[in-house]
């Protein structure tokens, strides 16, 4: 199934943009607001809680690139902690570049510059955006392709259990378990109950806790 045809741009609850997919009936962020989901999902609850005072520089590994939210969000973050950031991120179905130049993005963080940059990089290795994040972007399949590893952070940023449940799989969390390093944890929005099984069943331990808008929970899963 191609996702990339018949994308469209709609608006969210808090005034930022998503695309649609009408091959899944799905858009990619939350509808009651894409920034603010970001924003509390991989910020507030991943990267936020990970941070020690001691520790300057972080791995961060994404799946789902797909509109660039989360990797603009995290390079604005990694300026203000003043925390190094090697960001990678990598996408079966890239947004094409008239797509991301009607995203709002830029406009609505106040960091059209920083957003022009991340999605006009280069795939399949790494360029420095900023002094504190540089970012790769891979073009690769979750199921089939072998992954980078050493990761600290997972952004598990997938569409939801019940549009592609292939993705969710305890193979899949076995898979994103074997890239990472000691202590590290993995986020996402979802709080499906098979999810955090299967999560638990690839090795990790798993907590609820506060959801972004629209959700009241979602998953934090640590490797010790």
């Amino acid at each position: 199934m191609d996702l990339s045809k018949n994308r469209r741009i709609i608006t969210t609850n808090d005034g930022s943009h998503t695309l649609f997919v009408p091959a899944l009936n799905e858009q990619y962020h939350s509808i009651h607001g894409a920034v603010k989901e970001a924003e509390h999902v991989f910020l507030k609850m991943g990267l936020d809680e990970f941070i020690h005072p001691d520790r300057v520089s972080v791995n961060v590994f994404e799946v789902g690139f797909g509109t660039g939210l989360n990797a603009l969000l995290s390079a604005q973050w990694s300026t203000f902690k003043q925390k190094k950031l090697a960001y990678t991120s990598i996408e079966k179905f890239p947004v094409s570049k008239r797509e991301f130049q009607q995203l709002n993005y830029g406009g609505i963080v106040d960091a059209n510059d920083l957003y022009t940059k991340i999605t006009d990089a280069a795939w399949n290795g790494f360029t420095v955006i900023s002094e504190s994040f540089k970012l790769r972007k891979l073009k690769l399949d979750l199921l089939r392709d072998v992954l980078p590893n050493g990761f600290d952070i997972v952004f598990f940023d997938a569409f939801a259990p019940n549009k592609q449940p292939e993705l969710w799989d305890t193979s899949v969390f076995e898979k994103i378990y074997s890239l990472m390093n000691k202590n590290s944890l993995m986020v996402t929005y979802c709080c499906q109950g098979q999810a955090k099984r299967n999560m638990i069943s690839a090795g990790f331990e798993v907590e609820k806790v506060p959801g972004p808008p629209g959700k009241r929970e979602m998953l934090r899963a640590i490797k010790l």
